[in-house]
C-alpha cells in the first residue's frame, strides 16, 4: 500500500512539473533544475521501489506456491491413506456379507430338514421307522453283531424291533420302539382346563403300548421274563415319569421296562458287561480243560523220567562193579609183578619173545 501511494504521488509531482514545464518562460530556472533533480531521485526511488515490489511479490508467489504443494502432497497422503482404509473396511464388509450369506443358505437348509423331521413325525408309519432306526444305531454302537438281531421273528409270529441274544439267565431280550407323540402333544399344548384330559389320554396311549408288548414279547421258555419299551425322545419319557409314575408302575409289574434312549445306552452297556462275562467264564473252562490235559502231560512226562532215571542208576550200578573187578585185577597183576622168581627156567618163561 505504500508503495502505490508512493507511486500515485509521484505521478502528480511529475504531472505538475509537465505543467509547470509547459508554461515556464524560456531560458534557465536555477529552482527549476532543482525540481528536475528531486523529480529524478523521485523517480529512482520509485523504480526501486517496483523492484522490491516484483521481489516480494515472487517471494510471496513461491512461499504460497511452497505451501500448495505441501498442502496438496498432505492432503494427496490423507486421500490416499483413506482410500486404503476404505478399501480394506469394503473387504471384510464384503467377507461379512459373504458369512452372513452362508448362514442364511444353513438356516434355510436347517428349515427345510426340520420340516422334513416334522413331516416325518407327523406320519405313525415314518415315525415308527424313526424310532427303530434310533434304536439300531444305538445297539449297533454298543453290542457285538453276534449279540442282537433286528426286525426278529418270534415263535408266535410276531416281529420285534430288536432281540439282544443273552445267555440265561435272563435269556434273549425283545426291545420294540414306541413314540407316542400324538397324546404328548396334546398334553404339552394343554392349557389348564384341558390338562387333566390330555393326560389321562397320554397315559392310557402309555399303557396301550405296554399291553401289547408285554402281550407279544415275553414268551416263557423261548424269551427272558422282561422286555424293553424303547421311547426316542427324552421329553417324552421325561414327561411320562413326572406326570404319569402309576403308568411306569404298572409297567414295571408287567415286566415292560420303559427306557430313553440315555438309560437305554447305559442298559446295553451293562448287556455287553454280561456278555463279556459269559465270554470269560466260557474261556475259563476252556483253559481248565487245556490246563487238565497239560498236567496229564506233565505226569507222564515225570513217570518217564522216574523210569530213565531207574535205567541210568542201573547202568551206573553196573559200571561201579566193572571199575571193582577191573581195580581188581590190576591190583593182582601188580603183585605177580612185585613176586621175586627163584629160578632162571621161570624167569625165562616170564621174558617175553624175542623179535
Amino acid at each position: 500500500m505504500d508503495s502505490l501511494l508512493l507511486l500515485g504521488i509521484a505521478a502528480l509531482v511529475l504531472a505538475g512539473v509537465a505543467v509547470a514545464l509547459a508554461l515556464r518562460p524560456r531560458g534557465p530556472d536555477p529552482a527549476l533544475a532543482r525540481l528536475e533533480g528531486v523529480l529524478e531521485t523521485l523517480a529512482a526511488q520509485n523504480t526501486a521501489a517496483q523492484a522490491r515490489q516484483q521481489e516480494q511479490e515472487r517471494a510471496f508467489t513461491a512461499a504460497l506456491d511452497e505451501r500448495f504443494a505441501a498442502a496438496q502432497a498432505r492432503l494427496s497422503e490423507s486421500l490416499g491413506s483413506s482410500a486404503k482404509e476404505t478399501s480394506k473396511t469394503i473387504a471384510e464388509l464384503r467377507e461379512r456379507l459373504v458369512k452372513i450369506d452362508e448362514a442364511q443358505k444353513n438356516l434355510a437348509e436347517l428349515s427345510t430338514r426340520v420340516v422334513g423331521l416334522q413331516d416325518i413325525l407327523a406320519n405313525k408309519q415314518a415315525r415308527g421307522a424313526f424310532g427303530e432306526l434310533q434304536l439300531e444305531n444305538l445297539v449297533q454302537s454298543v453290542l457285538p453283531a453276534s449279540a442282537y438281531q433286528l426286525q426278529a421273528t418270534l415263535s408266535n409270529r410276531m416281529r420285534v424291533d430288536c432281540l439282544i441274544r443273552l445267555p440265561r439267565p435272563p435269556g434273549d431280550i425283545c426291545v420294540d420302539a414306541k413314540f407316542p407323540l400324538e397324546s404328548y402333544r396334546l398334553l404339552r399344548d394343554a392349557v389348564d382346563g384341558q390338562r387333566a384330559a390330555a393326560l389321562k389320554a397320554f397315559a392310557a396311549d402309555v399303557s396301550k403300548h405296554v399291553g401289547d408288548i408285554a402281550s407279544r414279547y415275553i414268551i416263557e421258555g423261548e424269551t427272558a421274563e422282561g422286555a424293553l419299551m424303547f421311547l426316542p425322545s427324552e421329553a417324552v419319557y421325561a414327561e411320562l415319569h413326572a406326570s404319569c409314575g402309576e403308568v411306569v408302575e404298572k409297567a414295571n409289574r408287567a415286566r415292560v421296562y420303559i427306557v430313553s434312549p440315555t438309560t437305554l445306552w447305559a442298559v446295553l452297556h451293562t448287556m455287553r458287561a454280561v456278555l463279556k462275562d459269559v465270554r470269560m467264564r466260557e474261556q475259563a473252562h476252556v483253559i481248565q480243560k487245556e490246563v487238565a490235559t497239560l498236567l496229564g502231560d506233565v505226569l507222564r512226562l515225570d513217570d518217564r523220567t522216574r523210569k530213565l532215571q531207574q535205567h541210568f542208576g542201573q547202568v551206573s550200578e553196573d559200571v561201579r562193579e566193572i571199575r571193582i573187578s577191573a581195580e581188581k585185577i590190576v591190583a593182582r597183576g601188580q603183585k605177580i609183578g612185585d613176586v621175586e622168581l627163584e629160578n632162571g627156567a621161570a624167569a625165562a618163561a616170564l621174558a617175553p619173545p624175542k623179535p
